[in-house]
């Protein structure tokens, strides 16, 4: 598999993303959260993701796009750990939830963490 991010992969219909804060479940490893549900849409990939960083811990937009530019590579990076344990489709938000600063050494190994986390948490 490869270790991209198409745009069919991105997470952008409204419905979906009201549906992940109404009926999602979540997965959190500091300070990072995962919230998912399982989705049928048509395009013929396993997952749709997005990214989201709060304005009330980094008020400026750099910072925001920094951390969101970070969260999509480590997506992109391990999306294959994360593939790997699906059995059905799903939509996925992934969340910075902290002020605190980590380097992205740091957020990609939180990042593979929650993955696992994720892992486990679903029906065999």
């Amino acid at each position: 598999m490869d270790n991209s991010y198409p745009k069919d992969e991105k997470l952008k219909s409204k419905k979906i993303i009201d549906l992940l804060f109404t009926e999602g479940k979540s997965v959190g490893k500091y300070p990072l959260r995962l919230v998912y549900v399982p989705c049928d849409f048509e395009e013929d990939v396993p997952l749709k993701m997005g990214v989201s960083v709060s304005k009330k811990y980094f008020k400026k937009a750099v910072d925001r796009n920094y951390y969101k530019r970070v969260l999509r590579e480590c997506y992109r990076l391990n999306k294959t750990q994360l593939t790997a344990h699906l059995n059905q489709k799903y939509c996925f938000m992934f969340f910075y939830q902290s002020a605190d600063r980590l380097t992205y050494e740091e957020i990609a190994t939180k990042t593979q963490q929650l993955f696992e986390k994720f892992g486990k948490s679903l029906p065999q």
